[in-house]
């Protein structure tokens, strides 16, 4: 066969017949940590009263706000496909108008009218305002409702159970006495 001028380099791969597997390396009598001392971490948990439990919430959706958004977008999402196809296009119309409103206000950070003039709040309720009325107009009302009924209880449930995973005590904690030790001396 011709190479057309093609330089052929030797391999890099070993021998077949010459391989032998990596060995693990030896073991020093230094390197074993003793692993009583750690706890498991929990990450879903009851609390331990109504105002942990509000502390959670208030935490939670200050730190998953984009990823409660998204999961009610998709439950909405997928209960529009079988029969409200008008309504799903809309509703990726109004989404992809969103997206790239909040890629210009990352594109342009020094812009007064983007971010003082015009408040990005302000942008982003007007669309879920023209959202809800769009879904209501193409009597996608109950698809609506049933997306947003079962998405916040998913988001309230996970909100109440999940625990923070930060790694030291805050004063806020202690006072509610949602305490995860994480080693025991």
């Amino acid at each position: 066969m011709a190479s057309y001028g093609t330089i052929q380099r030797p391999s890099t791969l070993p021998n077949p017949a010459s391989f032998q597997p990596p060995q693990p390396p030896p073991t020093s009598t230094h390197s074993h940590k003793n692993l009583t001392h750690f706890n498991l971490l929990q990450y879903f948990n009851i609390p331990s009263s109504p105002e942990a439990a509000a502390i959670r919430i208030v935490r939670n959706m200050r730190y998953f706000h984009v990823y409660y958004t998204v999961l009610v977008w998709l439950i909405l999402f997928v209960s529009l496909i079988p029969r409200r196809l008008l309504s799903l296009i809309l509703l990726v119309v109004t989404t992809a108008v969103g997206c790239f409103y909040l890629l210009l206000l990352r594109a342009v950070p020094d812009s007064v009218i983007l971010h003082r003039i015009i408040d990005p709040r302000l942008v982003v309720a007007l669309l879920g305002i023209v959202t809800v009325v769009e879904l209501v107009l193409t009597r996608a009302t109950i698809h609506l409702l049933v997306s947003l009924a079962v998405g916040v209880f998913i988001i309230l449930v996970h909100a109440v159970l999940r625990m923070g995973d930060d790694l030291y005590v805050t004063e806020e904690a202690m006072a509610v006495g949602e305490l995860l030790p994480l080693m025991q001396r």
